[in-house]
Order: C-alpha cells, then sequence, then structure tokens
C-alpha cells in the first residue's frame, strides 16, 4: 500500500514536467488523481488543449490506477470549483491540492508590460487563491485537507527579468502560511515547494554556446522533474500530517528547508529618531547583516542552480 492509499488528489499543471510527476507519483502512492492541466504553452498565450492533461490520465489508468483529467485553467473560479466537483463525483472525495501550475512571461521591470504582470499574477497568484478557496471549507469540515504551493527562488532570493514571477512566488509562500495558521486546529496543512529541476520552464533559457548547452545536458540528467514530485506526495501524505507552514526547497536529491523572514537586528533610540540619525547611526550598526543584490549559490545547500527556476 502506497502512503496516499484511499485518498483522491487534485494535480494542476499535471499534463507537463513537475505537475505531470505528480500526479504519477501519487497514483503510484495509491491516490486516485484530477488531473488538471489547460494544455497551454508556457506563455499562456493560447486556448490550450484537453490532450495533454487526458495523457497523464490514461496512463495512471493504463497502469491500474484512478484518475481522470480537466482542462479548465485555474485562473477560473467557477471552472476550479467544477474540479472539485468532478473529484467528488468520480471519487466520493477530495482530500490534497498539489498546485505547480504556471506560466512565464520574463522581461526586465522598465519594459513589463500590464499584461505580462497580469497574466503571470493572474496564473500563480490567483490561481493559488482560487484551488485554496474552492477546497478549504471542504477540507476544515471533514478535518482532513493538505495543499502543497509551489514557490520559487526567484521570489525567495531574487531573479533579474521575473519580478513578475517573482512577486507572485512571494505572495504564494505568504498564502501558504496562513492558511497553515489558520488551518491548524482543523488538521488543515500548507506547505510550499521551491524546486530546481529541468522542465519546459528552464528549457526557455536561451543557449549561448556550447558551453551552456553542455551545462543544460548535465542540468536535465540531474535535476529531473520526479525528485520535487516524490517530496510534493510525500508532504501531502498522512505519514507528514506533523509537517505544515514550511517552505521547502529541492534541488536534485538535496532536499532544503528554508528560512522565513524574521527580525535579525533592532536599533533602540529613547528620544527617537530623526533622518539624520537614522542614516548616521542606524543603518551603519545594521549594515553588516545587509542581505546582497547576488543570488547567493544553492551550491551551500548542496545543489546548482539554473538561471530560470520554478514550476
Amino acid at each position: 500500500m502506497g502512503v496516499l492509499e484511499g485518498k483522491v488528489v487534485l494535480v494542476t499543471g499535471g499534463g507537463n514536467g513537475i505537475g505531470r510527476e505528480c500526479a504519477l507519483i501519487a497514483a503510484q502512492q495509491g491516490a486516485a488523481v484530477v488531473v488538471n492541466d489547460l494544455g497551454g504553452g508556457l506563455k499562456g498565450e493560447d486556448e490550450g488543449s484537453a490532450g495533454p492533461a487526458e495523457q497523464v490520465a490514461q496512463e495512471i489508468r493504463a497502469a491500474g490506477g484512478k484518475a481522470v483529467s480537466n482542462s479548465d485553467s485555474v485562473t477560473n473560479y467557477k471552472a476550479v470549483q467544477g474540479m472539485v466537483e468532478q473529484a467528488m463525483d468520480e471519487f466520493g472525495g477530495l482530500h490534497a491540492v498539489i498546485n505547480p501550475a504556471g506560466i512565464l512571461r520574463d522581461v526586465m521591470f522598465h519594459k513589463m508590460s500590464e499584461d505580462d504582470w497580469d497574466k503571470v499574477i493572474d496564473v500563480h497568484m490567483r490561481g493559488s487563491f482560487n484551488v485554496a478557496r474552492a477546497t478549504i471549507e471542504l477540507f476544515r469540515n471533514q478535518n482532513d485537507g493538505a495543499y502543497m504551493f509551489f514557490t520559487s527562488t526567484s521570489g525567495l532570493l531574487g531573479n533579474i527579468g521575473q519580478a513578475n514571477y517573482g512577486a507572485a512566488k512571494m505572495g504564494i509562500a505568504g498564502l501558504s502560511r496562513i492558511i497553515a495558521m489558520e488551518g491548524e486546529r482543523n488538521n488543515v496543512r500548507s506547505n510550499c515547494l521551491a524546486p530546481v529541476a529541468w522542465t519546459r520552464m528552464t528549457q526557455s533559457v536561451p543557449v549561448k554556446d556550447e558551453a551552456a548547452a553542455k551545462r543544460r545536458e548535465a542540468m536535465a540528467a540531474a535535476i529531473r522533474p520526479d525528485q520535487p514530485a516524490r517530496l510534493s506526495v510525500a508532504l501531502v501524505s498522512p505519514s507528514a500530517a506533523h509537517i505544515s507552514g514550511q517552505v521547502f526547497g529541492a534541488s536534485g536529491e538535496n532536499i532544503i528547508l528554508y528560512s522565513q523572514p524574521r527580525p535579525i537586528s533592532t536599533q533602540t533610540k529613547e528620544e527617537g529618531w530623526s533622518v539624520d540619525t537614522i542614516l548616521s547611526e542606524a543603518m551603519p550598526a545594521m549594515s553588516d547583516k545587509f542581505f546582497p543584490l547576488s543570488r547567493g549559490p544553492l551550491a551551500s545547500q548542496g545543489g546548482a542552480a539554473p538561471a530560470k527556476q520554478g514550476a
């Protein structure tokens, strides 16, 4: 028996990449799976196709598992409610949501259009709200529910050219934390994951020379989408019922636990601060704890990072 035996899981973005692996592995672990994928392009510019989600569902059924497909968009709240109804109608329940659905529209912020901003926020941030809001009352009422949301080091650490994506991913980390805090008394758990994996998102990074091409080949073998998918499935299982409100990372076979923002320095002046003393006293006293603008290497945490990351 797998760790999800008897459970029903909704996986968004389940037609490709990490989402596809999440759906397959959840089924292997005994879950009945609703495989959702719009079947659209990386930038979310087309109408999509039912093909990718149905192909994964067929693969699960061919292996003896239970699965149905859904090709609606996570940006539409009523459509997400339909996914929940589909799970209830087909399998009699829903116990977990794994939500890696996403798009990219990378551009320097001073060149970013409103549409570039809105589309990315809509899929990632609004999509995360939709899947959570459409399921939270069910999970609370049954005292059983787990979320795996997807954040990114593009938000946690920053990444040039991804202001829209990074902002959405930081918002998701905050959403997950608060859902975990509010859901504790009803056994509703929420964690989020910043994955490093070889998917069509990382493949979108241009190859500029032969050396970059060789690095890409090595990355494809070392950071596969099944690795963060295994962590995602493990964390929504009943065996992880004690784990909630955390931010994890997965890079190859490295599992990372990220810190979360907490105060690290406080300067106090009883008579009050002036503009001049803030600049001459408070800022210098804190400056040794300032974070540099450069991204810290994930190598110190056991894994190398590609230029673009996330789900």
